[in-house]
């Protein structure tokens, strides 16, 4: 378990377990849906998270029909990772405290410029950050 997994789990207060996996989770989810460039800068900054993501990418996401129905009609982006989120046994103000301590850490790892493109880069992100 890597040092900035542990902080945000404890910043969150979450087991280091499901922090791991919702961090993996939700930098996946910003490699799917953010600007390539800024987001590639953010995970490669970040100690483990190109680990993470490869480990995550793609967990706790619909498979088959009603993944497919749910992506149609608009479940998808953050909606749906806050979904996803909440199927593995965060509640809201726990996926609040996960994304905001993520780009605090993140802040601190890849630089204010750098997570401000990311953030303005994910439709409806700068809501829950």
């Amino acid at each position: 378990m890597n040092e900035m997994v542990a902080k945000i789990a404890e910043q969150v207060g979450i087991s280091p377990e499901l922090a791991e996996k919702a961090l993996g989770m939700m930098l996946g989810f910003l490699q799917r849906e953010g600007e390539d460039g800024p987001v590639a800068k953010m995970i490669e900054a970040l100690p483990g998270a190109i680990e993470l993501v490869a480990k995550y990418n793609g967990e706790g996401q619909s498979k088959g029909l009603l993944g497919g129905l749910m992506s149609a009609i608009g479940g998808g982006g953050v909606m749906g990772l806050g979904q996803q989120l909440m199927s593995e046994g965060l509640g809201m103000g726990e996926i609040t405290a996960l994304a905001k301590s993520t780009m605090a850490t993140a802040r601190e790892y890849a630089g204010d410029e750098v997570v401000d493109n990311v953030i303005a880069s994910v439709p409806g992100l700068k809501q829950f950050v």
